[in-house]
């Protein structure tokens, strides 16, 4: 009994424990940041963790970040920065993409590699070569900044000035974005006018949804009339024709479609088309 007992109170010690270690939280010495912001039409992300000075020498020859030593830049797990859209970084090209960021801090120059992310193990990366490493020169701050964080600075529509602050050290990346050859892009896709697949699809959208069947037919034939057509173009353009009771103009682009299906190796066009053509000669 006393055995039987013992392994109770035992048991029972070790259940509240578990309970407790289940139930307490506590803050992160280094608590992890997010932060997203628009550069140009570019979206940039960040993810890492901010440790403090705590009253310790940081960027030095022998403080908690040496110089000549690579730095994880920041705490726990790699940093990750994500840009949306090609970029580049002090004049380096980045394609659009996540990276983890990695440093080499000195006294006067600080090296920053930019590494394809594809691990959150900041120690992977030591031995691996880089998309892009470049060398900036750090400021010196007139004020300490206890907690190290990074942010995007300087914000214009070609680029902004990407900021690694800790300390009273403050390094800055410029960050260029194409934001001008996007926008002249864009205009010129819209003054343009609309594409095939834009008639394609309003056209089909309005046949579908039981809507205006002349215009739809209207939109396709602008779709169908632009370049080479496709044969499934050419079908629901058929299909549209005879819903219009225009049986003998739907034959004919019944048979055309027929034709570029069977140059494509679609059988299942094929024998929609020979099927339609069947039913409509009736």
């Amino acid at each position: 009994m006393k055995n039987l007992f013992t392994i109770s109170v035992l048991s029972m010690t070790v259940l509240f424990a578990n309970n407790l270690n289940g139930q307490i939280s506590t803050p992160a010495p280094s608590p992890k940041a997010t932060m997203t912001q628009m550069v140009g039409l570019t979206e940039v992300s960040l993810e890492y963790s901010r440790p403090g000075v705590r009253e310790r020498d940081v960027f030095s020859a022998d403080g908690l970040v040496p110089f000549g030593k690579v730095w994880r830049t920041g705490a726990n797990q790699a940093t990750k920065i994500t840009f949306s859209e090609d970029v580049t970084v002090e004049g380096q090209a980045l394609e659009a993409g996540a990276y983890a960021i990695t440093t080499v801090p000195d006294a006067a120059s600080w090296d920053v590699l930019f590494h394809k992310h594809e691990s959150s193990n900041a120690g992977s990366y030591t031995d691996k070569t880089p998309a892009a490493k470049v060398t900036v020169t750090p400021q010196t701050l007139p004020f300490s900044v206890e907690n190290f964080f990074i942010t995007l600075a300087n914000l214009e529509a070609d680029g902004a000035v990407l900021e690694l602050i800790w300390d009273n050290v403050l390094v800055p990346v410029k960050v260029g974005v194409h934001t001008d050859k996007a926008v002249m892009a864009n205009i010129d896709r819209v003054l343009a006018g609309p594409s095939a697949n834009d008639y394609y699809a309003a056209g089909i959208y309005l046949y579908n949804s039981g809507r205006d069947k002349d215009k739809a037919l209207k939109y396709v034939q602008k779709a169908t009339s632009q370049g080479e057509p496709r044969f499934w173009q050419k079908k629901w353009e058929a299909e549209i024709l005879a819903s219009l009771g225009r049986n003998a103009e739907a034959i004919k682009v019944a048979k055309h479609s027929l034709e570029l299906a069977e140059k494509a190796g679609n059988a299942d066009y094929v024998k929609m088309n020979k099927d339609n053509i069947a039913k409509w000669n009736m």
